[in-house]
C-alpha cells in the first residue's frame, strides 16, 4: 500500500457529516480529561498496578512485592493515579488499601486488554 492511498483526493466537504460530528463533539474540558486519563494509563508500570488492583484491593507493601519495586515508587505512581480518579484508597488502622476508583476504570482496562489480545491473535 502506498502512502498516497490514505490521502483523500476529493475537494468536497461533506457538510452534513461535518455538522453532525461538530454537534456531538464534547467540549475541550472533557476531551482534555480523557487525554489525561489515557496518558496516565499509558505507562507500563501503571498498567501493571491497574491489573493488580483489578484482581484485589491491595496496600502499597503488597503492590511493591507484586511489581518488585520500592514502596516509594509505588506510592508515587498511585498518587498520580489517585489525582485523576483512577484509584481510590481507604485506611484501616495503619494500613492504606488501594482499589480501582469505579467500574468504569475496570471496563476501560478490560476492553483495552481484549483489544490487545485480539490483535495478537490476528497477527
Amino acid at each position: 500500500m502506498s502512502k498516497n492511498e490514505f490521502i483523500c483526493d476529493c475537494n468536497m466537504i461533506h457538510q452534513e457529516m461535518v455538522k453532525d460530528t461538530l454537534s456531538k463533539m464534547p467540549d475541550s474540558y472533557i476531551l482534555n480529561g480523557l487525554a489525561n486519563l489515557f496518558k496516565i494509563m499509558g505507562d507500563d508500570t501503571r498498567c501493571k498496578l491497574l491489573f493488580a488492583l483489578l484482581q484485589n484491593e491491595m496496600c502499597v507493601c503488597d503492590l511493591a512485592n507484586v511489581l518488585s519495586m520500592t514502596k516509594s515508587s509505588i506510592s508515587h505512581q498511585l498518587s498520580k493515579m489517585k489525582d485523576v480518579g483512577i484509584v481510590k484508597c481507604r485506611k484501616e488502622g495503619k494500613t492504606v488499601y488501594y482499589s480501582l476508583d469505579d467500574s468504569h476504570i475496570s471496563k476501560i482496562f478490560e476492553v483495552g486488554m481484549k483489544h490487545i489480545n485480539h490483535k495478537q491473535v490476528i497477527r
